[in-house]
């Protein structure tokens, strides 16, 4: 028996495979299998080009190649050309939207932008209280008797 900590499976998966799930949609991949699939359309969606263009020579590899991706992409198990699991339903998460770190980055701009329209707004008012208290400061008073 080993007393060191047990080691961990290896899948024989590339390592990128495991890191994370792709930027595709999968809604959008499972439409292109679908309707596209016999023609290899979800694969070059998803970047897997070379294996696409196999597909659409072959029909599909006469039909099984494309039964076989068709259930991949259902059950979330297809991979983009990265070897990243396309497994995002949202089709925002294509455009870039759904990325924290950009969803980040424009949540910090719009505080930036709110932050400069407040810091705009103290400096006008700062000016006219400089404005008020100089007009007090250069009226004439009356002598005292």
């Amino acid at each position: 028996m080993t007393s060191g900590p047990v080691a961990a499976y290896d899948s024989g998966e590339a390592p990128g495979a495991r890191a994370g799930a792709s930027d595709r949609s999968r809604g959008v991949t499972l439409v292109l299998a679908f309707f596209g699939g016999m023609f290899g359309l979800h694969r070059f969606y998803t970047g897997r080009v070379q294996s696409g263009i196999w597909m659409a020579l072959t029909f599909g590899g006469l039909g099984i190649w494309y039964l076989y991706d068709l259930i991949l992409v259902a059950t979330g198990e297809f991979r983009d050309g990265e070897g990243l699991r396309v497994v995002r339903w949202d089709v925002t998460d294509v455009a870039g939207y759904g990325d924290p770190s950009v969803r980040r980055v424009r949540e910090l701009e719009g505080d930036v932008a709110a932050l400069r329209g407040e810091v705009s707004e103290l400096a006008e008012r700062l000016d006219f209280a400089e404005r008020l208290l100089a007009q007090e400061r250069d009226r004439p008073r009356l002598p005292k008797t």
